[in-house]
């Protein structure tokens, strides 16, 4: 784990020009490093490269557009590296967990902070843990969870302050390709259940109901389509609030913004879905609700990159090759996304000729599976062994997601930028 101050970073001497592909390229702090880096390094390298100074830059934005009467948590299932939590730390309002286990990571890297704790199939021990640390919030899932938590709370004779997840009807909205709910789906209560929740609920005074939970969708690159999202939400809870005479101060509307890996020069538009956002509120006349947000992916992708050198360069029934120093068991999110993933080319400084010119090339790991590929059959305009291919928006479901046993291979080197 490397630590490295732009500030003492000397800029190499006639460092070559990165070949950019795919439409990300590197931050000028990123490839001043990696440049640097290269020319120091004899063994092959692999790495992740998290730019902290950008990644607080994007937080402190995305916070200073969000309207009033509007929280940021940030959903630690997308990266919980203890130096991305600490760089949060000054800017959202609290975090959220997805299971027992990161709820016991947040409590030990951000024990000051606002706790949230979602996500299906909760442990009766991971209940009591929230109930004991008095969280913020605890998400139910279930009408079997709310039991659950009826029977801790009582005999702890511990108040908690709950929501309760919907998977409501997408009222003829479009989907995205990871869709959470609107359909059958493992997660949240079914719209028929909430009577018989709000009864249980209401017979618990230990339990206090703060607002409704929503996350039907993830991978959304749509402003329009989020902003309906959010309508159906606020919509949705006025007409419970009147039909069952209930009075509520939240609205987690959840995160699920996507990243366009595809195109990343036309990403989400944050700036223009808040400043459309009150209108959307005042058109619902929902101005008494406080919304929540817990964005994960939207909030790390961009600060991170995925390095891995260059081994061997192979044409094999037709087609090239490229085989870096890595693969999918650092870096899933290729293939978890089934995706060709944006990168850059840093050439080594007085290498070789190419070993490849103007070439479509398949860009695959170390793996012993023909399904480690990270880019396929993409145009390269020159390559040789030793050069760097640099995987940007890699920081967000990439190394915490990698099946990182697998053949047992060193762990990639972990390099932050201050």
């Amino acid at each position: 784990m490397t630590h490295l101050p732009n500030s003492r970073l000397t800029q190499p001497k006639a460092a070559p020009q990165s070949m950019v592909h795919g439409g990300a390229g590197m931050t000028p702090s990123v490839k001043t490093t990696l440049s640097q880096l290269q020319q120091q390094r004899s063994k092959p390298f692999c790495g992740y490269v998290y730019d902290l100074a950008a990644l607080r830059r994007h937080i402190a934005d995305m916070k200073a557009a969000l309207p009033s009467d509007c929280e940021l948590f940030y959903a630690a299932k997308a990266n919980p590296d203890p130096a991305i939590l600490q760089t949060l730390k000054p800017y959202v309002d609290g975090f959220e967990a997805a299971s027992g286990g990161e709820l016991d990571w947040l409590l030990q890297h951000c024990p000051q902070h606002r706790l949230i704790f979602g996500g299906p199939g909760k442990l009766p021990a991971e209940l009591v843990l929230a109930v004991d640390k008095q969280i913020e919030t605890l998400h139910v899932e279930s009408l079997t969870e709310l039991q659950r938590l009826i029977g801790i709370v009582n005999q702890r004779q511990t108040p908690m302050q709950i929501m309760l997840r919907m998977n409501i009807s997408l009222g003829g909205l479009p989907t995205t390709r990871l869709t959470m709910g609107g359909r059958p789906t493992p997660f949240g209560l079914d719209e028929s259940e909430l009577p018989q929740a709000l009864n249980m609920i209401e017979t618990s005074p230990l339990l206090q109901l703060q607002g409704f939970h929503f996350h039907l969708m993830s991978h959304q690159l749509n402003v329009d389509v989020q902003l309906a999202l959010i309508e159906l939400y606020l919509r949705s809870v006025k007409k419970w609030c009147d039909v069952f005479a209930i009075d509520v101060a939240m609205i987690n509307v959840g995160g699920g913004l996507g990243i366009n890996y595809l195109s990343p020069s036309q990403p989400f538009d944050w700036q223009s879905f808040c400043r459309q956002l009150p209108t959307v509120i005042s058109r619902q006349q929902a101005e008494n609700f406080r919304l929540r947000f817990e964005c994960g992916r939207y909030i790390t992708a961009a600060c991170g990159y995925y390095v891995m050198e260059i081994l061997d360069i192979k044409h094999n029934h037709g087609e090239w090759f490229a085989i870096g120093h890595g693969g999918t068991h650092h870096f899933r999110t290729p293939a978890a996304q089934s995706h060709d993933h944006p990168f850059s080319i840093l050439p080594r400084q007085q290498a070789n000729a190419a070993n490849i010119v103007d070439k479509k090339v398949t860009m695959v790991g170390q793996l012993c599976t023909p399904k480690d590929v990270l880019a396929r059959q993409q145009h390269i305009d020159a390559l040789a062994i030793g050069d760097w291919v640099v995987f940007s928006l890699a920081g967000a479901y990439a190394w915490n997601i990698s099946h990182q046993n697998f053949l047992m291979h060193d762990a990639p080197e972990m390099i932050y930028l201050n």
